[in-house]
């Protein structure tokens, strides 16, 4: 039997407790993993004085496969975002956010993949301050850096993922009616790949605050989005919204060389150690990992359970109303995937 070898990251505040229910269910698919533990956040700072240890890096240099907990990022030690140093440290150029209808209410038939470049925009972090009347904190600027490299990379990727998975639309966002160089380009490289995919997959574009809003009248009407790092950041939660929250939000980080695939949410220190946060959001991503290492059936398997869970059986935790615990609600999902 093949043996998957995978980076696990459980992270910190509900982390451990979401990772345990995710691996419990990892394993109901039959598939054998040999996982290796590997801290990051709070908890890598306080055992090794790094949030992000040199030994962590290395697994996932092995591995190339990683499955993540939510981190936190302490204060003062250099690091805008762990996440962010892991996307630029293994070049993980999509950010990919699947989101689709499990419970049924105002929006029954979400079902939208957001696919959302991650290594550029504002998010590069080139910021100064410029002195102002004697002021050195007097003005504050940023700088956005898109490339035609990284711009066709993400929206190829993008088309490819449409074509592959019997998706027949990718809508293009932007803002190049404003920002005519950035948002010009992204815009410009979208409408030259979206001339080889005529016949397979159709192209629309959207400018960033009509699509915001598109999302809350008609969200029935969007497949496939792409677009650049900051408004991939704020549609992404929005879509989650449409769909319960990020909660059921799972992600993925892809690059050439390496993939990391987490639960999207926060590491919520509020509610750890209480055993009542939802795993959903981890089993999901747990799922893509699972479809990027070509098992795709057992990726189809865990997405049924999670759904007949929740809806035929009724387990759910106490964010979807229910009572039941990380734990319980995971071996639930196991139940239904063995």
């Amino acid at each position: 039997m093949k043996v998957y070898d995978v980076t696990l990251i459980p992270g910190d505040g509900i982390g451990p407790e979401i990772t345990e229910a995710a691996i419990g269910v990892l394993e109901a698919t039959g598939l054998a993993f040999e996982w290796d533990r590997q801290l990051g956040g709070i908890s890598a700072m306080e055992a090794t004085g790094n949030p992000l240890p040199e030994a962590t890096l290395e697994s996932i240099r092995r591995t190339r496969l990683a499955l993540k907990g939510p981190l936190t990022t302490p204060v003062g030690i250099g690091f805008r975002s762990i996440n962010v140093a892991l996307r630029k440290e293994f070049a993980l150029f999509a950010n990919v956010r699947p989101a689709k209808t499990i419970i049924p209410g105002r929006f029954d038939h979400v079902d939208i993949v957001l696919v959302r470049e991650n290594l550029e925009g504002l998010y590069m972090g080139r910021e100064q301050w410029v002195e102002v009347d004697g002021d050195p904190h007097g003005q504050a600027e940023s700088v956005a850096v898109v490339t035609r490299a990284a711009s066709e990379r993400v929206i190829r990727y993008a088309f490819e993922y449409a074509r592959s998975h019997g998706r027949k639309k990718v809508t293009v966002v932007h803002k190049a009616n404003i920002l005519k160089f950035t948002s010009g380009l992204f815009l410009t490289i979208a409408r030259e790949i979206a001339a080889e995919y005529a016949g397979t997959v159709e192209m629309n574009d959207l400018i960033i605050d009509n699509c915001a809003m598109q999302l809350v009248m008609r969200p029935e009407t969007f497949d496939v989005i792409v677009t650049t790092n900051m408004f991939g950041d704020i549609l992404s939660d929005e879509i989650s919204g449409l769909v319960g929250g990020l909660g059921l939000a799972p992600g993925g980080n892809i690059g050439d060389e390496a993939a990391i695939f987490e639960a999207v949410h926060g590491s919520a220190p509020d509610i750890a150690g209480q055993h009542i946060a939802n795993p959903s959001a981890l089993i999901l991503a747990s799922a893509m990992m699972l479809d990027h290492i070509g098992e795709t059936r057992a990726g189809d398997r865990v997405r049924r359970a999670v759904v007949a869970t929740i809806i035929a059986d009724r387990v759910r935790t106490r964010d979807l109303g229910g009572t039941a615990t990380t734990r319980e609600f995971g071996d639930a999902v196991a139940h239904r995937v063995a």
